[in-house]
């Protein structure tokens, strides 16, 4: 699996170009499942989630004009039964995973079966994560991002699929605590490798090589 993990989606032609490469052919050829699950967790999500998956959120994913789009939602895959959905996970060229609360996120994608099934997909198949999607990949996410939690006593922990975390919407015009200064704290706490990205900033991952691409700025924080 290849890991294009960034903080709004897919903003500008640079990352456009990097999912593209990723997916080793156009979006127009490629299938998709949107997993919109993140969104629930907070005020307003359910109107978030129908945004995201009809194209009508700032965080460009499912409007890239897909051959094929579908929805993967989450919290009804326990029910269903693995034999019913993972077909469509593994024939998906792409799964684009939306915003929201990550530790949320996080539960769901290990109690619906998704996390465990993620390490045996193809080679071939590209994560798109924006925000959250992209920050559950990580080991933790920080404190300052915990807002749900699935008990009293749990912890900030993530998939850890990744060996770093990541501080998105760096910088935003509307999310005065996401300054750089902020972003060096959150580091400072987490002690572990990270990046803070800003709107226009994707980081992908593939065979374990990360690579920066950005048409904004970003800054990578080294224990």
């Amino acid at each position: 699996m290849k890991l294009l993990l960034t903080s709004a989606g897919v903003k500008n032609p640079s990352i456009r170009a990097a999912l593209e490469d990723l997916l080793g052919k156009p979006v127009a050829e490629s299938t998709a499942l949107c997993v919109p699950t993140a969104a629930y967790a907070m005020r307003g999500g359910a109107a978030t989630a129908w945004r995201q998956i009809t194209g009508r959120a700032s965080t460009p994913m499912c409007e890239l004009e897909w051959k094929s789009l579908g929805v993967l939602e989450l919290t009804a895959l326990p029910s269903a039964g693995e034999e019913v959905w993972r077909p469509a996970v593994e024939e998906a060229d792409a799964l684009l995973v939306g915003g929201g609360d990550p530790l949320y996120l996080a539960y769901w994608m290990k109690r619906s079966g998704l996390a465990d099934l993620l390490p045996s997909l193809s080679a071939g198949t590209v994560y798109l994560g924006v925000s959250a999607g992209s920050m559950v990949m990580a080991p933790r996410i920080g404190e300052d991002f915990v807002e749900w939690r699935p008990s009293p006593d749990a912890d900030d922990g993530t998939l850890g699929v990744v060996d770093f975390a990541l501080f998105p919407h760096l910088d935003h015009e509307m999310l005065p605590e996401n300054t750089m200064a902020d972003a060096e704290k959150w580091a400072a706490r987490l002690a572990a490798p990270a990046y803070a990205i800003d709107d226009e900033t994707a980081v992908t991952v593939v065979d374990g090589r990360v690579e920066v691409v950005s048409e904004g700025h970003w800054r990578q924080f080294t224990p």
